[in-house]
């Protein structure tokens, strides 16, 4: 069963929970998705793993997902308020009465003032550092906090003592902040799962959950209503919104007989749908599960961050130690109390909370924004690849043109009639899916009967082997000829060429044509303009249909005459001569593609709204079946890149220099509470800032048609621009 962890808002904190609860006998497993705050858990374990996250965070608790822990949210909320507003109270007036006090025999109050603010502000942080020493697991920020408070306090520096717990609280209450307004941002955008479906039985229509619709029963939706299962119209005409699930604002035109997806908006028509799918595999509940599950995937500079905290902390530690004891004994007129206040000064700087919080956010921030432009991001470590591309390689049909076919033209050869050749392929290609066969058969548009065709055999990548009317009819491109020994010498046609052979001898060929979709030209543009050195189609067409496409796009590079094998192979060899540490990005449609996807260092499935094949294959889906997207996605994990230097660069410049600056005496307390908390808030307002590039907004509505004066219905040409 699913759990939400309430109250956890720190990511070294669900590290940490995650290695303790993986010693339980059961859990070695155990994986807490920080992005939603998910466990899951055997029933049983549950006891056993609340008991090891109050040991690690004695204010995180299990609550069972899909019960309301807001009650839980509130107290924990309230909790934090008082831990800050109580002692800053206290240590305000502390501080006044301070000098006061002293002069009177009552000066004992200001410690009791004092102090009492100090275990409010701090008494979590030493509970914690205190049962970690226990179980001798010493290193963290709790201990680091810990200890120089505690030293604070032993030589006589109790108001900076508090102000270190203070500002400690505080800065962790506005990680919170963050945190949740990041995870509310993802949960408004991903607000796709509706709450109610309208069945129809016997003519009327009944409330229920879409959990308790199955397959085969149809559901009404009325205008404004949010479609809760995948299906297909079987009553009524409108137009629906899409843009929960691709990140487009355009309408789009629904009617009889096409399918209509979990997540959409109904305009102003009446829909009766027909469920295809259980709402469990519906597309809205895909898309949820994915973006939830990306945030456990992470980035090679995450694992780094989280191990280079584990061994930074004990150095830290030996570091201050040998700052409080060596001076004394070398420097000659150095004080004890002197260099241990400037030990102080470095545990309380060199705190690594900053890095272990930042990092993190900006992934998660960065797969948020990605979702908002429809483009699904399977886990950090892909951002960070897609920052990194050298080669870009497309497949050609479906991805940078249409897909839709027409034959264009019908040449008869060796004695044959045009309307036999026709006759024949269409014939032969009566059970296929492919697109180009069912061209051939919208070319035909007569009634094919079954019972001529027999020992049908498709053969992917080459064609179509039947018998037709008695005859052996072979359908298919150059590679079927060539091994069902069919000799020809045409060569240099347009488009795509479907042969035809009966009994044997060339009865003639099909001229197909497919269309180049719009804004293909200037997405590979945009990725040139990014930096991507090689861009390269694969295509199982013929050398001048691939070379005609190639040419209109300003690819350089492509490869034609490939199988689903070949096209693989190319992968391969293009990967091979990347240079290290850049990648390669294979685009296809996530059906026929798959295994090439898999295989690439960033797989993209285009157009994959309601594939379960590219769901599964790829690691970025573009919801939308528009190659601009691509270049978005690369913008965007570009940007989410440079935050994640920006803030490294921050944290570890700013400690360094104030760890130099308290190391010679030149810094207090204060500054190193500025150091520590200041820059962790910093680190946390920079990755939670929302930057989409203008050029990208733009770019994608020119692409999209909607320049001024043509924006879409419902929306201003105003809106497009901003």
């Amino acid at each position: 069963m699913r759990y939400t962890l309430v109250g956890l808002d720190c990511p070294s904190c669900a590290a940490r929970i995650e290695q303790e609860l993986q010693q339980i006998k059961g859990l070695e497993q155990a994986a807490i998705n920080f992005a939603n705050r998910t466990l899951e858990l055997p029933p049983e374990l549950v006891r056993q793993a609340q008991e090891a996250i109050h040991r690690v965070k004695p204010g995180v608790t299990l609550v069972e997902t899909g019960r309301s822990g807001q009650a839980e949210e509130n107290a924990s909320r309230k909790r934090n308020l008082m831990v800050i507003g109580i002692p800053s109270v206290l240590l305000l007036g502390g501080l006044l009465c301070q000098d006061l006090l002293r002069k009177t025999p009552y000066s004992w109050a200001e410690y009791v003032v004092l102090l009492a603010a100090y275990l409010l502000a701090g008494g979590e942080t030493l509970r914690t550092a205190l049962k970690n020493l226990v179980r001798g697991k010493v290193f963290d920020e709790h201990f680091l906090m810990s200890l120089a408070t505690l030293g604070a306090i032993a030589i006589h520096q109790l108001p900076e003592a508090v102000t270190v717990m203070l500002f400690y609280a505080i800065g962790e209450y506005f990680q919170e902040r963050a945190v949740n307004r990041s995870r509310r941002s993802i949960a408004a955008l991903l607000d796709i799962c509706p709450h109610h479906a309208n069945v129809l039985v016997n003519g009327e229509t009944r409330q229920v959950k879409p959990e308790e619709v199955l397959t085969g029963q149809t559901i009404v939706v009325r205008p404004g209503e949010m479609i809760p299962l995948d299906g297909e119209v079987v009553e009524g005409t409108s137009f629906v919104d899409t843009s929960a699930l691709t990140g487009e604002c355009v309408p789009r035109r629904v009617e009889k007989g096409e399918e209509v997806l979990a997540g959409m908006i109904n305009g102003e028509g009446l829909l009766t749908v027909k469920v295809t799918r259980p709402f469990k595999d519906s597309s809205a509940a895909r898309i949820l599960e994915l973006v939830e599950n990306a945030a456990a995937r992470k980035a090679p500079v995450e694992k780094f961050i989280t191990t280079f905290a584990r061994y930074y902390t004990p150095a830290v530690v030996l570091g201050a130690l040998a700052l409080a004891l060596i001076p004394p004994l070398v420097v000659p007129g150095a004080t004890s109390y002197r260099w241990l206040y400037r030990a102080l000064i470095f545990l309380v700087v060199s705190c690594p909370c900053a890095l272990v919080i930042s990092v993190p956010l900006s992934y998660f921030t960065g797969i948020g924004r990605a979702s908002r432009q429809g483009i699904l991001v399977k886990g950090a470590s892909y951002l960070d690849a897609l920052a990194s591309l050298h080669t870009v390689v497309f497949d050609k049909t479906g991805t940078l043109t249409r897909g839709v076919f027409r034959v264009k033209r019908v040449v008869a050869q060796n004695g044959f009639q045009q309307e036999e050749v026709l006759a024949y392929a269409a014939a032969a290609e009566a059970y296929s899916t492919h697109p180009v066969a069912q061209s051939i058969r919208r070319a035909w548009g007569r009634e094919i009967p079954p019972d001529i065709v027999s020992d049908y055999r498709e053969i992917p990548g080459y064609g179509i082997l039947a018998r037709v009317g008695g005859k052996n009819v072979v359908v298919g491109g150059n590679h079927l000829l060539e091994r069902e020994g069919i000799s020809h010498g045409i060569d240099c046609l347009e488009g795509s060429t479907v042969f035809v052979g009966i009994d044997g001898i060339l009865a003639g060929y099909i001229v197909i044509s497919d269309e180049i979709k719009p804004g293909a030209r200037q997405a590979i543009d945009r990725l040139k303009a990014l930096g991507v050195k090689k861009v390269v189609m694969l295509t199982g067409d013929e050398d001048r249909a691939a070379r005609q496409v190639a040419e209109t796009l300003g690819i350089e590079q492509y490869y034609a005459r490939l199988l689903p094998e070949d096209k693989f192979r190319q992968v391969e060899e293009l990967m091979a001569d990347l240079p290290p540490g850049q990648k390669l990005a294979f685009i296809g449609d996530g059906i026929n593609d798959a295994p090439v996807i898999a295989r690439a260092d960033v797989g993209v499935a285009m157009g994959g709204l309601g594939s379960d094949a590219a769901i599964e294959a790829a690691d970025v889906v573009l919801m939308e079946d528009a190659p601009c997207k691509l270049a978005t996605a690369m913008e965007i994990a570009r940007h989410t890149k440079t935050i994640v230097k920006q803030n490294i660069m921050l944290a570890l410049s700013m400690k360094a220099f104030f760890l130099g600056l308290g190391t010679l005496g030149l810094a207090t307390i204060w500054e190193a509470v500025f150091a520590d908390v200041g820059v962790a808030l910093l680190a946390i307002l920079n990755a939670t800032r929302d930057k989409t590039p203008c050029t990208t907004l733009k770019q994608d509505a020119e692409q999209d048609g909607l320049h001024q004066g043509t924006a879409p219905e419902g929306r201003t040409c105003s809106d497009v621009n901003n």
